[in-house]
C-alpha cells in the first residue's frame, strides 16, 4: 500500500480553489440556451448483426460544431436503459464491436466523437476540419469562460443526452454514464449538466483541480499545453489567478455537487498523468451516493484485472464473480 498517511490526507482533500460564485447561473444559462433540440440525424447501419441495430448519430453543436456518435440497441419492443460512453483525451469514440458487449444485457450504447480530436466531430466556427487536440485545455481561457472549447464539449454531452432521451426505444429513467481519463470526467460533467443521467462510472478521471496540477508540474503530456501556455507566454505567471479563475468553469471537481445519481469511482495511487489527489478532489465534493476504489499498484494504464467485470455489474445490474488468489 502506497504512503497511508497521504491516503489519509487525500480522503479531505477538496482541491486547491473553491468553485466560483456563479458556476452554477453560469451553467444554467448555457443550458437554457441550448434548451431546445437541435437538428440531428440518425442513420441506420446494415452490418448483418443479429439481435442488435446500429445507427450513426450527427448533429449540429454549439458553435456550428457537428458531433458524431455511434448508437447501438438491442431488439426488442421493450424500452432500452442506455449507457453513453466518452473517450480519453486525443481519441475517439469505442468502434462498434466493442458496444456490443452491453447489448447482451439489455442495454443500448452510446459512444461519442470529441469535437477535434480523433473522431469524425469537428469544432464549427473555431476550426471545422481536422484533429485540433493540442491546446484545447487552455483554448480560449485567456478569453474568459464563454470562449472555453471545454464549455462546448461539456454542451455536447447535454444536447447528446437530450437527443438520446426522446427516442421511443430509449427507457429515458434509466440512463448511465461511463468512461476513463478525459472519458471519466466527461462522464461526471455529463451527470453534473444533465440529472437524467442516474448512475456513472469514472475511471481515473481527467480536468480536475488545476492549480494542484501546475503546482505537482509537468509530468505528463496530457497537461503539457497548460504548462507550455505559462513556459512560453507568461513566464513570471503575472495571469495564474486569471487563468485558473477562468479554467474553474469546466474543473470537473466544481461540478461534483450536481451530481445526484450513483457514482463509483476507480482510481490508481500510481497515476502520474491524472494525480491521485486531484481525482479525490472530485470525489469527496460529491453529495450524492458514491464508491471509490482504489488500487495502489496502477498508474494511467489499462486496469484489466477484474476492472472490466465490475464496471458491467455497475451498469448493467450483472452478477459476474470475481475469483481471488486461492490462499
Amino acid at each position: 500500500m502506497k504512503d497511508p498517511k497521504l491516503l489519509e490526507l487525500m480522503k479531505d482533500y477538496r482541491g486547491r480553489d473553491e468553485v466560483p460564485a456563479d458556476f452554477d447561473t453560469f451553467w444554467n444559462q448555457a443550458l437554457a440556451n441550448i434548451a431546445e433540440l437541435p437538428e440531428y440525424k440518425l442513420e441506420e447501419q446494415n452490418f448483418s448483426i443479429p439481435n442488435v441495430v446500429c445507427y450513426e448519430l450527427t448533429f449540429k453543436g454549439t458553435r456550428d460544431g457537428l458531433v458524431y456518435a455511434r448508437v447501438v440497441f438491442p431488439k426488442t419492443d421493450q424500452k432500452v436503459p442506455v449507457i453513453f460512453h466518452f473517450h480519453g483525451y486525443m481519441g475517439r469514440c469505442w468502434d462498434w464491436a466493442d458496444m456490443l458487449a452491453y447489448t447482451v444485457a439489455g442495454h443500448g450504447v452510446v459512444s461519442m466523437d470529441v469535437r477535434g480530436q480523433s473522431g469524425y466531430s469537428t469544432d464549427g466556427d473555431r476550426s471545422p476540419l481536422g484533429n485540433t487536440v493540442k491546446g484545447q485545455i487552455i483554448r480560449g481561457a485567456v478569453e474568459g469562460p464563454d470562449e472555453l472549447f471545454y464549455k462546448d464539449v461539456y454542451l455536447d454531452l447535454y444536447q447528446l443526452i437530450e437527443i438520446v432521451a426522446s427516442f421511443p426505444q430509449v427507457d429515458n429513467s434509466k440512463l448511465a454514464s461511463y468512461g476513463a481519463s478525459q472519458g471519466g470526467a466527461l462522464a461526471l460533467v455529463a451527470a453534473g449538466l444533465n440529472p437524467r443521467i442516474q448512475q456513472t462510472v469514472a475511471i481515473y478521471p481527467f480536468l480536475s483541480d488545476f492549480r494542484r496540477v501546475l503546482e505537482i508540474g509537468n509530468t505528463s503530456e496530457a497537461y503539457d499545453e497548460l504548462f507550455r501556455y505559462f513556459k512560453f507566454h507568461d513566464p513570471f505567471h503575472e495571469t495564474e489567478d486569471q487563468i485558473m479563475e477562468t479554467l474553474a468553469y469546466i474543473d470537473v471537481k466544481n461540478f461534483a455537487h450536481r451530481i445526484k445519481g450513483q457514482v463509483h469511482m476507480i482510481t490508481g495511487l500510481d497515476d502520474d498523468v491524472c494525480y491521485p489527489g486531484t481525482q479525490f478532489a472530485i470525489y469527496n465534493r460529491l453529495e450524492g451516493p458514491k464508491e471509490h476504489f482504489i488500487m495502489p499498484e496502477y498508474a494511467h494504464e489499462a486496469m484489466n484485472v477484474q476492472v472490466n467485470d465490475r464496471v458491467y455489474n455497475w451498469l448493467c445490474g450483472s452478477k459476474i464473480s470475481f475469483r481471488y488468489v486461492e490462499k
